[in-house]
């Protein structure tokens, strides 16, 4: 069994994922890992064994959950260590006064008394002296222990040893880790022992024990018997692969089983990715206070949309964290990602990606499919359409995005017909430009083949053609940026290429587009309009649900288009996500910004955005009841001629007028984070978050630091 079920009939798929043209060579036995995810460097196989065995309970949405440890729900009262020790030292020399006041017998005789009434007089004899200085020392004793109980109670004693005392030490010393029992070691496999796949589970265990295995291996063949689970794998396949391959089975088919140089933190297991750490502030929950903030598919399947100024680390610290991620998750069969950017942006190596599109660049082995790889011309209208005029239509119904969708839908149905292809880019020009001599020969050839349906829509576009209100005029401007020397022999038609095409989402491919923002930063925007409208047509149709499909867009300027923000809504219910970056949100049309950010579920503002980003930032996240106290300082005003002494005595010693001080606590209705305070108060390297996840759990805007 080489695959784990996802990509098993690759060769029957209109576009199969490819493969390398050459199988990499791979070394009889698996280099041994030197350090697992999220542990220190320990030798052999034991950092693999303690991340797999790391405890990871649940918690709530962005809770990095490796070794995650919950807080209390609401925040306890701790009072400052200075006032604590201060409170004790002063209850302990009030016990102590209190205690020589009754020993020197300054207080009288009546504390004896409790003494005199529950005894005999015959104890209290003086011919038992032994008996006698038992009785009367244990009753010192009772006494002094009321003593210390009630200064203890008042200066807070217990609290100080259990912020300081063995408690205390033994929170900080780390627990002797134990190997867990067979039957709840994950590195044992006792799932398939249940199922009577013994020696498969025995071998795996064997390859976790010895180094062999990593955790892309681990999350790899977990998938691969979630499908044997399910039914969709043979039990006996997949043992005879075990068994056969180790913890090489059920291989990605690249051959791969990691990623060059990972540069975040991840764990398979829950699915995460960290980028950083919850601040510990005032405005974030309590619960959230300095725990990891970890990210996986159950949130970027709601979408992501991060919105900051350039140097404000959206590639590197949001973008490149969460493409090696996905990549991660595509190698373990559980993902398929498509990463758009411009060339160099540093989204990732090369050997990273399956496949690299570099549009463009003459060296570049992979071209894009124009038409996304569907033959319905109706289906490729619709997304060119998109793709061409998307950015210029009016965002309110009755735009021009219907009637462009119409006019290349009458030019593309009679040229497949014909020609069993649909036309290259500078067929396409011809054709919208009303040339004569392309529509004429596209005319002869459908007279020719008896497509009178398909005449009558050729025949409705020719007496369009220079009438007011017709778009080809304004499609085929369009299209004139991608008929460019550039790009000659990109967006090839004929089979001559090898074109790729968001269908082959039903694999877990890993994909990376780079854009020719330099010179052509027009078409640029415009080919990333075209993925996304791709993708999300993708998604709708797609056969396999179970992988999680994501798109990374590294700078989505001019791509939010009102289909684009329908898309997006869309993806959710196919298993899918998308990871949109933003300089700014007035690159966004204004009616767009409220259904952008409502479309996605976690919303991200970096360090540095603009006021006015804040303020729909803070429009969408609303307001919260919160707890206001004023505090109003009133002097006090002496009558007598004692108070007035002692009054200007303290104010010859502090400096200050004797006040009294007036708290009032009311509830008021605030916004969780101004539009002044997104602007101004995040610190450089930060962000506030907010996030959602597939089953609807919300998590309130969040104060990261990104670079922790």
């Amino acid at each position: 069994m080489d695959s784990d079920g996802t990509q098993d009939a690759r060769g029957t798929h209109a576009t199969p994922v490819p493969r390398p043209a050459v199988p990499p060579e791979a070394p009889a036995m698996p280099p041994r890992p030197t350090r697992a995810p999220g542990t220190g460097a320990r030798p052999d196989s034991s950092a693999f064994l303690t991340w797999l065995r790391a405890p990871r309970p649940e918690a709530q949405p962005g809770v990095w959950r490796l070794g995650h440890v919950p807080r209390p729900d609401e925040e306890p009262e701790r009072i400052p260590t200075r006032q604590l020790l201060s409170g004790a030292l002063i209850a302990f020399l009030v016990g102590w006064l209190i205690w020589s006041l009754l020993w020197n017998g300054y207080l009288g005789g009546w504390w004896v008394l409790p003494l005199e009434l529950f005894t005999p007089d015959s104890w209290r004899e003086n011919n038992d002296r032994v008996g006698n200085a038992i009785l009367w020392y244990s009753y010192y004793t009772l006494i002094a222990l009321v003593i210390m109980v009630g200064v203890g109670r008042l200066g807070r004693w217990g609290e100080i040893w259990r912020r300081f005392g063995p408690p205390a030490w033994s929170r900080a010393a780390p627990a002797p880790e134990r190997p867990p029992a067979p039957e709840q070691d994950p590195a044992s496999w006792p799932a398939l022992r249940a199922a009577g796949a013994a020696d498969a589970a025995e071998r795996l265990a064997a390859e976790a024990r010895s180094g062999l295995m990593r955790d892309v291996d681990y999350a790899r063949l977990t998938r691969a018997w979630q499908g044997v689970r399910s039914g969709r794998h043979n039990l006996a396949t997949f043992s005879g692969a075990v068994l056969k391959d180790g913890a090489a089975a059920c291989l990605h088919p690249s051959g791969e089983r990691d990623v060059p140089a990972r540069v975040a933190r991840h764990d398979l297991v829950s699915g995460q990715v960290r980028l950083g750490t919850t601040a510990d502030d005032p405005r974030n929950p309590y619960a959230y206070r300095g725990t990891g903030l970890g990210l996986g598919p159950d949130l970027l399947g709601t979408s992501l949309l991060a919105v900051g100024p350039a140097g404000s680390g959206k590639t590197a610290t949001v973008v490149r964290p969460l493409t090696e991620s996905l990549c991660l998750h595509a190698l373990a069969g559980r993902a398929a990602v498509v990463v758009v950017g411009a060339a160099g942006a540093g989204l990732g190596p090369e050997d990273a990606f399956d496949v690299v599109v570099r549009i463009g660049n003459p060296d570049s082995v992979y071209d894009l499919d124009l038409y996304g790889g569907t033959g319905d011309p109706d289906e490729a209208a619709a997304v060119l359409a998109e793709a061409l005029v998307g950015d210029l239509a009016d965002p309110h119904p009755g735009s021009d995005s219907r009637r462009s969708t119409t006019v290349l839908a009458q030019l593309l149905g009679p040229f497949r017909a014909v020609h069993q292809r649909f036309p290259s880019v500078a067929e396409l020009r011809q054709l919208l430009d009303g040339a004569p001599g392309a529509l004429g020969a596209l005319r002869t050839a459908l007279e020719g083949s008896g497509q009178e349906g398909l005449l009558r829509e050729l025949d409705a576009r020719e007496r369009q053609l220079g009438h007011p209100g017709d778009v080809a005029a304004v499609l085929a401007d369009r299209v004139a940026l991608l008929d460019r020397p550039a790009f000659a022999g990109f967006f090839d038609t004929s089979g001559q290429s090898r074109p790729f095409s968001l269908k082959a989402l039903d694999h877990p491919v890993r994909v990376r587009i780079d854009l020719p923002a330099r010179g052509h930063a027009e078409a640029s925007r415009m080919l990333a309009r075209l993925v996304l409208a791709q993708f999300t047509a993708s998604i709708a149709v797609r056969e396999d649900r179970s992988l999680f499909a994501c798109l990374v867009l590294d700078d989505a300027t001019g791509v939010v288009t009102p289909e684009a923000v329908r898309g997006i809504q869309r993806l959710r219910s196919g298993n899918a996500g998308a990871v949109l970056t933003l300089r700014s949100l007035d690159d966004v049309p204004r009616p767009l910004r409220g259904p952008l950010l409502g479309s996605a579920g976690c919303r991200m503002a970096l360090a540095g955005v603009t006021p006015w980003d804040g303020q729909d930032f803070a429009e969408v996240w609303g307001k919260e009841w919160t707890e206001a106290r004023d505090v109003t300082d009133r002097q006090i005003i002496a009558e007598t001629p004692a108070g007035k002494a002692v009054h200007a005595l303290r104010r010859v010693i502090t400096g200050k007028a004797p006040t009294a001080r007036a708290v009032t606590v009311r509830q008021v209705e605030r916004e969780r984070w101004s539009a002044s305070e997104l602007a101004h108060g995040v610190p450089p390297g930060h962000a506030v978050l907010s996030l959602t996840s597939v089953n609807g759990e919300h998590a309130p805007p969040l104060l990261v630091d990104l670079r922790g």
